[in-house]
């Protein structure tokens, strides 16, 4: 992809570069090599067949060209269209990328007036639009992807909403919560991400053809025609940025870095929750695999997948950005290397929001286990020093301290807080009654947090209801 304003680009059957008229000469092999785009910009054909009817026919609208030579313009984009879905189009290295292979492929099937189709055009604003077509469209299916992820963690976490677990902080047991409450942490976090996609998608609605190469069209075409044909709000303001920037595709970039870092938490949460040592959850065989050498083994191998992808999403924004950080305005073929990065990136990423969504409706709690592991590790300390808050009326710090000493001996016997008698707790506060033993269940200690987003159930029932209807 580099400049291109001819208004009549010249092709011949010996596969004549596109912008040949200044050469007299092929490029050597490997110019070729390094030049050719085409093995991977293919997939911007619906883009750039949108752009080019969108731009014909306000050629057309304009007076620009005829409507005779538009409307055979728009005849031979259908056809090349029709060989493109059929999966006959003849795609060739020669010319280079997506929209020189359609502009020689459309002059084969309708002649010489094809090459009106690139008056007052050039590659330039050409892939830019493109480009920016198909990152919002990949914007769009996140969040599609993303909502719908939400709503298999919706469903479990309303299923369990009352099941207790462990809640952690360091990876060491601190509260207990509710598996429910923790899937909906998920929730809140993809939910993020989704509104991240749409802030990036109305910033890049904005619709760069008509900048043509760096400085704008001589010719008397209507931009808002063009932009308003393509779904975008208005058109770019500076033909140089407008052919110049790839912010919008950095930007939807940092948002799937995002989405991938929170996935990646998620698939080490399966993880750990499938090991024998947790044994929250387990998967089916539709999620594991084995192993090669040891017939018991079973893998959590989609999460273990999902985990790394966040490298090469991440790898993804490193690279645009990389590209992008020394280029003076406008074009330079540099930008020729955002799209590979941009399509693995967004492949990546919904592969993972897919399997994601699919280990979710297939894992299996198991209860039991989580509710024993909500209790260890003097998990209802908290709930002790509240108590003595509330009903003692001892300051929070002093609180603190007399629970220390409770869990000192609790932890010096081998027995929980709950266990310790009434006389035990008694030596090391005198004014501690019978009462205090209704704090010290792990059920009793989530049902408490009925503050606003807390794990209490009725708490993790009401945000499952919000989201629900949010998501509806």
């Amino acid at each position: 992809m580099t400049d291109n304003a001819s208004n009549t680009p010249k092709a011949n059957g010996q596969g004549q570069a596109m912008w040949g008229g200044r050469f007299s000469a092929k490029p050597a092999e490997l110019m070729q090599a390094i030049n050719v785009s085409i093995g991977f910009d293919k997939r911007l054909w619906a883009q750039d067949l949108a752009g080019s009817r969108a731009h014909a026919r306000m050629l057309m609208n304009q007076g620009v060209i005829s409507s005779h030579d538009g409307e055979e313009i728009l005849e031979g984009l259908a056809r090349v269209e029709d060989e493109l879905l059929s999966g006959t189009f003849p795609f060739r290295d020669e010319y280079e990328d997506i929209h020189m292979n359609i502009e020689a492929r459309l002059r084969e099937l309708i002649g010489p007036t094809a090459g009106r189709l690139h008056t007052a055009r050039s590659r330039n604003d050409q892939v830019a639009v493109d480009f920016r077509l198909w990152v919002r469209d990949a914007c769009d299916r996140t969040v599609g992807q993303l909502e719908a992820l939400q709503k298999a963690l919706l469903a479990r976490a309303e299923t369990y909403a009352d099941a207790l677990m462990p809640g952690f902080t360091h990876l060491q047991p601190a509260q207990p919560v509710t598996f429910g409450h923790h899937l909906m942490a998920y929730v809140e976090m993809f939910g993020r991400d989704a509104g991240r996609f749409r802030d990036a998608r109305t910033r890049m609605n904005e619709c760069p053809l008509g900048a043509a190469a760096l400085a704008g069209s001589p010719f008397p075409i209507d931009r808002q025609q063009t932009a308003s044909a393509l779904g975008f709000d208005r058109p770019t303001a500076n033909s140089l940025d407008s052919v110049s920037s790839r912010d919008f595709a950095l930007e939807a970039l940092s948002a799937a870095s995002i989405t991938a870092t929170h996935l990646s938490r998620l698939a080490e949460e399966i993880v750990l929750w499938t090991t024998p040592m947790f044994g929250f959850i387990k998967l089916t065989d539709a999620f594991t695999t084995g192993s090669s050498i040891m017939p018991q083994k079973k893998n959590p191998d989609a999460a273990e997948l999902i985990r790394a992808k966040v490298g090469r999403i991440l790898g993804s924004l490193t690279t645009l950005t990389v590209v992008m950080k020394g280029l003076p305005l406008a074009y330079s073929k540099d930008m020729q290397e955002d799209k590979v990065p941009t399509f693995e990136a967004f492949d990546a990423l919904e592969l993972s929001l897919l399997a994601m969504a699919g280990m979710i409706a297939d894992l299996t709690p198991n209860t039991e286990n989580m509710a024993k592991a909500a209790g260890a590790g003097f998990s209802t300390a908290t709930d002790l020093a509240d108590w003595l808050v509330r009903t003692l009326n001892m300051p929070f710090r002093d609180a603190h301290h007399v629970t220390g000493s409770a869990v000192k001996t609790a932890e010096g016997l081998g027995v929980d807080l709950a266990d310790l008698s009434l006389a035990q707790f008694q030596e090391i506060e005198p004014r501690i009654t019978n009462d205090v033993y209704a704090v010290l269940t792990p059920a009793a200690s989530a049902a408490s947090r009925m503050s606003y987003g807390g794990t209490a159930p009725a708490q993790v029932r009401a945000q499952i209801a919000r989201w629900k209807e949010q998501l509806a």
